[in-house]
């Protein structure tokens, strides 16, 4: 499932977030990226441990803590610290079809890694700042292109091929990461979804009915079958 997840940021914290970014110390993105992925990534990103990402990357995850939204589809467990890169029309920047790597060393997850069942890009500016520079997901119906407003972020199996189509004009400014779902398997992750956005939709308009809670019931023991905790 590739989701689009609106308003993670508002638009303050995003002004916030960019000030200081334009102001921190960019290197070459391909320090982070695998054999394969080194080969057609171009960009520039924040160091991993600099201060700056890391303070940054906290707000991002305080962010995303107070997002329903995000919690019904990712049911996350673990998150690898958020990092922030930088595509630019000074040599087309962009990222070439690649997939990303199945775990990721993290100091403080459990036996050091993290497995990457999902991956999110948060935009950090507007559609209209610069062309190009699209998420291109793809999957057994296609290629889909996500370009979103600054704020947003777009959620999508880490399992998927995926590129950064080049920038041509002005600058692409993001923040990524991984996680571990508490559910390993896209398809129970996405019937979990629909289930619990089909129960608040009926809450909202029923209020809380025999029905409403029979079908919580069958979501809570489908989690408890399939979760990993």
């Amino acid at each position: 499932m590739m989701l689009h997840i609106p308003e993670v940021l508002t638009k303050a914290e995003v002004r916030d977030l960019r000030a200081r970014l334009d102001a921190a110390p960019w290197v070459d993105g391909r320090m982070s990226a695998g054999p394969q992925g080194a080969t057609v990534k171009r960009n520039k990103q924040l160091p991993i441990d600099h201060p700056v990402t890391l303070e940054l990357g906290n707000i991002v995850l305080q962010a995303l803590a107070r997002n329903p939204l995000y919690f019904s589809a990712a049911l996350p467990l673990r998150v690898a610290p958020p990092m922030f890169n930088s595509y630019d029309q000074a040599g087309e920047e962009h990222y070439g079809f690649h997939v990303d790597g199945a775990v990721r060393a993290v100091k403080n997850a459990p036996h050091g890694w993290v497995r990457t069942d999902l991956s999110a890009t948060l935009f950090l500016c507007e559609p209209e700042d610069y062309e190009g520079g699209e998420l291109t997901v793809r999957d057994t119906y296609g290629e889909h292109a996500a370009k979103l407003p600054a704020g947003d972020m777009v959620l999508y199996p880490s399992s998927s091929v995926h590129c950064v189509t080049p920038v041509t004009r002005g600058t692409r400014v993001c923040s990524f990461m991984w996680l571990q779902s508490m559910v390993r398997h896209d398809h129970q992750r996405t019937m979990l979804y629909d289930l619990d956005q089909t129960i608040n939709s009926l809450r909202a308009r029923l209020g809380e009915t025999e029905e409403t809670v029979s079908l919580a019931a069958t979501y809570h023991n489908l989690l408890r079958e399939w979760s990993e905790i």
